[in-house]
């Protein structure tokens, strides 16, 4: 059993939501769960989560690899997504993921030696009126990235 008791409770409880028949349904949120406990994506965690629910694990695998918010490589402690959509390229996405890139050493899908961060690209995280935008792993988000604001994210992550 790669996931814990205390995941698998968390992952009934997003069963139990859905009919018997459409348990399919709940592999979104079981594959967060299992994310946030280990970190990535393994392909046997996809694969336990697939018997688990009841459903193929091509499925699943195909549900992981479509939405950029799974990590089904390993990633650094801390995933920094940033915003270069089309809004936030031009009110400074762009300049903020050149900082980022430049501060910390490393490119898009790349992860600094000490395992601290890795860098991505993300997709429009909806707040464009908060460009530039970026989201520490898939659940803080962070908005109007200044270079100060940048330099001091970097430094409080790093602690």
């Amino acid at each position: 059993m790669l996931l814990s008791e205390h995941c698998y409770k968390k992952i009934d409880r997003e069963l139990a939501k859905y009919p018997a028949d459409q348990r399919q349904s709940a592999v979104m949120a079981a594959l967060a769960h299992a994310q946030v406990e280990l970190g990535w994506l393994a392909p046997d965690t996809m694969q336990e989560i697939a018997d688990y629910i009841g459903m193929p694990a091509i499925a699943v695998q195909e549900v992981a690899t479509f939405y950029n918010m799974y990590n089904v490589k390993k990633v650094g402690t801390h995933k920094i997504s940033v915003c270069t959509n089309l809004p936030c390229a031009l009110s400074g996405g762009v300049d903020a993921a050149k900082r980022l890139q430049a501060k910390l050493g490393i490119g898009f899908r790349e992860t600094t030696g000490d395992g601290k961060f890795t860098l991505v690209e993300g997709e429009c995280m909806g707040a464009c009126g908060d460009a530039p935008v970026m989201i520490v792993n898939n659940h803080h988000m962070h908005s109007f990235m200044s270079d100060d604001k940048i330099d001091a994210l970097v430094e409080e992550l790093n602690k």
